[in-house]
């Protein structure tokens, strides 16, 4: 896979410029790509409308479906792919997905495809050695955060044929749980579109997860660093208090010393603070 893969993100269409900070990221995760045979498919038309699947060695049935983040506007699933060892060295069926990005699409795009690529999994996850009614959903950053509206939103999965509990559990990294007013987002992101729109301020509320919990939230396992963005760790502890004032069972996994890039390395590192407790974690719901 690794060279295969890497030559591919030549073939995407274009996307947002990196930031250097960002640069640094891709590259660094181009270097991780694994030596693994994945599957790769579609699940739509578009280049970003797809998946790797990593299945594991030996099957435990967990399945974990992983988004990229990037803002919203950059990434590539390829960039997870570094997550596939260590996961299925524990058994676990990794699934890396892709998704629309804006300018070019805006919310509820890129949710929708997260939603439809979740679908396109459990068909026929079986076949990987994965458990349909055991999976999982985590990301990074705006990758973390659209799997949070996931889980805790029951609006979408009717749509899909999937059971309103189709999600076992969630696991997002360094995510995004709220936009607007007390966000501590200094610029609108532009995937939610202008704030010229009439429809904006409904459209930031129906992009936050931390507005949308509707019942009761499956289990969650927050996951930030103690360097990482400043927005980010208010919003964690925020997130982590509405969704047990729901209901909701949720472990918050505090990274000493990481920041918003390598806490997204931690989901590669046997060793390191996440990947020990994930796998824990989700053997246990």
């Amino acid at each position: 896979m690794t060279g295969s893969h890497q030559m591919l993100i030549q073939h995407y269409p274009p996307q947002e410029p990196l930031s250097p900070a960002g640069q640094a990221y891709h590259d660094e995760l181009m270097r991780r790509l694994p030596a693994l045979e994945a599957v790769e498919r579609q699940y739509g038309d578009d280049p970003y409308q797809s998946l790797l699947i990593f299945p594991a060695t030996k099957p435990t049935g967990d399945v974990l479906v992983f988004y990229h983040g990037g803002g919203w506007t950059s990434g590539y699933k390829e960039w997870m792919s570094f997550m596939a060892p260590p996961l299925g060295a524990a058994g676990i069926t990794f699934v890396s997905a892709g998704y629309r990005l804006a300018p070019q699409h805006l919310f509820p795009t890129g949710f929708s495809d997260c939603c439809k690529a979740l679908a396109d999994v459990r068909t026929d996850i079986e076949s990987y050695g994965g458990n349909p009614d055991r999976i999982f959903v985590g990301g990074h950053s705006a990758g973390g955060h659209y799997t949070a509206l996931m889980a805790v939103r029951r609006d979408w999965q009717a749509e899909l044929g999937l059971p309103v509990d189709v999600i076992k559990g969630c696991l997002p990294i360094s995510g995004v749980y709220t936009f607007g007013e007390g966000s501590g987002l200094s610029i609108r992101p532009r995937f939610l579109g202008p704030m010229e729109d009439p429809a904006a301020a409904e459209i930031t509320e129906e992009a936050s997860p931390l507005k949308m919990i509707q019942g009761t939230p499956p289990p969650f396992l927050l996951a930030v660093g103690t360097k990482d963005f400043p927005h980010l760790i208010p919003q964690a502890d925020m997130m982590a208090r509405a969704l047990k004032a729901a209901g909701g069972n949720v472990v918050e996994l505090i990274m000493e010393g990481r920041d918003h890039f390598s806490a997204s390395y931690a989901g590669g590192e046997a060793e390191g603070p996440w990947i020990p407790a994930a796998t824990r974690w989700m053997a246990a719901r």
